[in-house]
């Protein structure tokens, strides 16, 4: 029987998707700067695999089916591995992992096998080697064979033992596991990056590859690194256990941290299990996974399984749907929020992420547009992790269109065309129209009537874009004066709906303080801060009633300097509230003028108290509240409007 012959487009395929893959590679393993996300180069690889399988003789040694990774990078003295630190075949649904089960288990003519399971961490890649219990080497995986010397690197980790506890481990003993940054690690390295107008990194396992590569060991020293290890190359000169689970405890009791939430699986249903639970999990640990390794716990079954040309046939990781993956920006439209903050939300060819199809994704503000370079027909990475809302992590620059077009920040808003004023020295650009804009109007209710505020239940979003759209209510406290009819004549409302909404409105008014200041919506008072206030004031009559004097700190020093920088100004008829802050003065915020004003209305009035009436202490501390949301409290209970719905929902008992 002849043998077909290779068509010349596969030959083709099959070279690009190597060089496409090599060339990722080198992105991930020597620059640590990933170009694509996971799935899609999983994706790549996926496609050579099936190429090679149906065309055998397209196989060569140096494809990257057939070996791990990269070369190592300059800048590191290279490590030969004594074991080669080779990497795991995935599953990508429960069909293929019944399927690699099924090749275990016929393999080794079983009909149950147990695995070990555990997560699959999603950092760098580390080989630790203890020689007569001290470490002498750490080094990365490189391309399996090859890695690189930072030993330095790694002493600087506190999690890494440089010496094994206890004395009765082997001669030599080589450690695999990984390295990982902690999420609150990661946001505060990312925040300190920021302050130092340094680039923030992508994710965790990018920050851990960073942080573990740097040629100065000191940089790595402050980097909030962690190790878990996961099992062992080289070992002399000791017994080890006959369970890979048994292996990990030794480990655990020389010192070495071990990945948490390990478990023994009798079967793949409960791999499924374990699997399941883990992805809920997922989103509550403060480290990164993307999936779970199930490994044949007996060794000797490990052994007897053996080793294709890049994975052990012993062992599987089983991955999550990806968190990140690659689409387009098609446009960009503006949400209007309660308080009229306008919130950029890319529009996306739609895309399989995150165990979900996203068409859309929160851009948060024209600063993080201007920080990633977003423009309209990019090519980005969006991430979707557990509930968290979709978000354009950065854009591909290299790959944008001749048409794309950048996002401009519209004049008028876009609901109901008033002003959009963007403060100086502010990300956030808010609608200046209040509650005479629909979307504010909306928002503001949905947020009065929502579990935590008031909790009217059966007041959803759907039924408050009525009330709005028909005019029946423009502000929280209209919801008090809804009748029975009128519900009733709203769509989808019928004589019941309506009866349970009138009764969870007349619950709602059994509330508390704190709830009910929450539910005001005053801008940066959130759930926490509005029931320090309800504890601190103890009523809403004394919150009303607040100054700026109140709250604000002018201390003497103070109080001289900004004396001394007004003095000499001649227009003493000016109003206190309308004179800019001194620019020398650092510490001077407009809210300070603001609370002098309360006692002198005009710069003559301020100038002729003198220095010392110019010095306010406060008769009131409330923890958390500092110049900025006292002004903020303030200015609300002050407007009219306000005052006037507050009154009204007091008035509805």
């Amino acid at each position: 029987m002849s043998r077909r012959s290779v068509p010349p487009e596969v030959r083709e395929r099959v070279e690009r998707l190597r060089r496409e893959i090599d060339y990722h590679n080198y992105r991930y393993y020597v620059l640590d700067d990933p170009e694509i996300p996971d799935a899609e180069y999983d994706r790549l690889m996926r496609e050579l695999q099936r190429l090679e399988a149906e065309y055998p003789e397209l196989v060569t040694p140096d494809s990257p089916t057939q070996r791990v990774g990269a070369k190592p990078a300059e800048g590191f003295a290279e490590v030969r591995h004594r074991v080669p630190m080779l990497s795991l075949d995935n599953a990508f649904s429960d069909e293929e992992l019944d399927e690699f089960d099924r090749r275990v288990r016929e393999r080794l003519g079983m009909q149950e096998v147990v695995y070990s399971a555990e997560p699959k961490l999603d950092g760098l890649a580390i080989s630790l080697r203890y020689e007569q219990g001290r470490l002498v080497l750490g080094a990365t995986r490189g391309d399996g064979h090859v890695g690189e010397d930072v030993t330095q690197n790694v002493r600087t980790i506190r999690a890494v033992p440089l010496r094994l506890l206890g004395d009765d481990w082997p001669e030599v003993l080589e450690v695999r596991g990984e390295i990982v940054m902690p999420r609150k690690g990661f946001e505060e390295l990312n925040r300190r990056q920021v302050a130092r107008g340094e680039k923030p990194f992508a994710n965790p396992r990018n920050a851990a590859a960073g942080s573990l590569r740097q040629l100065d060991p000191r940089v790595t020293a402050e980097r909030p690194l962690t190790l878990f290890s996961y099992g062992v190359g080289e070992v002399v000169g000791h017994p080890m256990s006959d369970t890979h689970s048994g292996n990990m405890k030794l480990l655990q009791g020389w010192g070495l941290p071990i990945p948490r939430d390990m478990a023994l699986c009798r079967g793949v249903a409960e791999c499924h299990a374990y699997y399941r639970r883990m992805a809920e999990k997922r989103p509550h640990l403060d480290y990164d996974i993307d999936g779970v390794v199930f490994k044949v716990d007996r060794i000797d079954l490990q052994e007897k399984l053996g080793y294709v040309a890049r994975a052990p046939r012993w062992a599987i990781a089983r991955k999550f749907p990806a968190e990140e993956a690659l689409t387009v920006v098609l446009d960009v439209d503006w949400q209007v929020g309660r308080t009229g903050a306008l919130t950029p939300v890319a529009r996306l060819k739609p895309v399989f992420v995150g165990g979900a199809t996203v068409s859309n994704a929160t851009l948060h503000n024209m600063d993080e547009i201007e920080r990633k370079d977003i423009w309209i027909g990019d090519t980005v990475i969006v991430r979707r992790a557990g509930d968290v809302i979709p978000e354009v992590v950065r854009s591909l620059p290299e790959r944008r269109p001749k048409n794309a077009r950048k996002v401009v920040l519209p004049e008028r808003c876009p609901v109901c065309g008033s002003a959009v004023i963007r403060p100086e020295g502010e990300a956030i650009a808010r609608c200046s129209g209040g509650l005479y804009c629909p979307a504010q109007r909306k928002e503001a209710i949905r947020h009065f009537a929502s579990r935590k505020a008031m909790d009217i239940e059966g007041l959803g979003e759907k039924l408050v874009d009525q009330l709005v759209e028909r005019g029946l209510v423009e502000t929280p406290a209209d919801l008090y004066d809804l009748t029975q009819e009128q519900l009733e004549s709203l769509e989808r409302m019928g004589k019941k709906s309506a009866a349970n909404l009138i009764a969870a409105l007349e619950r709602s008014k059994e509330t508390t303080l704190g709830r009910f200041l929450f539910a005001l919506g005053i801008l940066g008072i959130g759930e926490t801060m509005a029931n320090v206030l309800a504890r601190t004031l103890g009523s809403l009559e004394a919150i009303r009633a607040l100054t700026l004097s109140d709250l604000i700190e002018i201390r003497p020093s103070q109080a001289k300097a900004l004396y001394q920088a007004l003095e000499g100004r001649r227009d003493r008829k000016t109003r206190t509230e309308k004179i800019a802050p001194p620019p020398d003065l650092k510490w001077c915020r407009h809210v300070h003028l603001l609370a002098l004003a309360e006692r002198y209305p005009t710069l003559g009035d301020l100038l002729d108290a003198g220095p010392e009436g110019l010095v306010n202490e406060p008769s009131v501390h409330i923890e958390g509240v500092g110049e900025v949301l006292a002004e903020k409290i303030v200015t609300f209970f002050r407007q009219p409007h306000n005052r006037q719905v507050i009154d009204k929902l007091l008035a509805a008992g």
